[in-house]
């Protein structure tokens, strides 16, 4: 069971560190960040409606799945292009996008603070409140009051950089009181299989 929680906490731990550090990718180069990611979606949806269109025009056997592919291939070739020619267009969805993840972040933030409160943990109120923080963020970005790009992508670094730490002192404090529990339960089978060899 241990072992369960080890690996479970090494999965969240490399999750929250490519959070920090994508966040802090974001807070040094919110500009280039942005394009980049912008540009590089829109390459991948060019080059997979390209795909689908070489996939039709060599085939050509006048199948409704032929003719999907054509039409599939069509929108995404557009859809790329458009994305490479007007990336800004896109930059200004990504908060919005991030800050739902966010908002699921910090709601799992709080169902984990639930449980440390359930397991008497006394700085329970510390996930708690960093959950609340998380959702506050989440939704600040949804909300999109920013006019400068820069400065919203550099807000979206910081909310990751913030998710990200929250997220890795959580799973400490879960991992901590977890180990605990085990311990003690198998103090417990220690002590009940004592107690039964006595009795025979």
């Amino acid at each position: 069971m241990y072992g369960f929680f080890k690996t479970l906490k090494a999965n969240y731990l490399i999750s929250a560190g490519l959070c920090v550090l994508f966040g802090i990718t974001l807070v040094v180069w919110p500009d280039i960040s942005s394009m980049i990611v912008c540009t590089g979606l829109g390459c991948v949806l060019a080059l997979t409606g390209i795909v689908n269109l070489v996939t039709f025009f060599i085939r050509r056997d006048g199948t409704f799945l032929s003719q999907v592919n054509l039409l599939v291939g069509i929108v995404l070739v557009v859809l790329g292009g458009w994305i490479i020619l007007y990336p800004e267009v896109l930059i200004r969805l990504i908060p919005v996008v991030i800050g739902v993840i966010i908002v699921l972040h910090g709601g799992h933030n709080l169902l984990q603070a639930v449980e440390l409160c359930k397991e008497k943990y006394d700085k329970w109120w510390v996930a708690l409140l960093l959950g609340v923080m998380t959702v506050g963020f989440g939704v600040l970005l949804i909300c999109n009051p920013f006019e400068a790009v820069s400065t919203m992508v550099m807000l979206i670094g910081i909310f990751l950089i913030f998710d990200g730490i929250s997220d890795i002192w959580i799973i400490s404090r879960i991992s901590k009181t977890a180990k605990a529990v085990v311990e003690t339960m198998e103090a417990l089978d220690v002590d009940a299989v004592e107690i039964a060899d006595k009795e025979e």
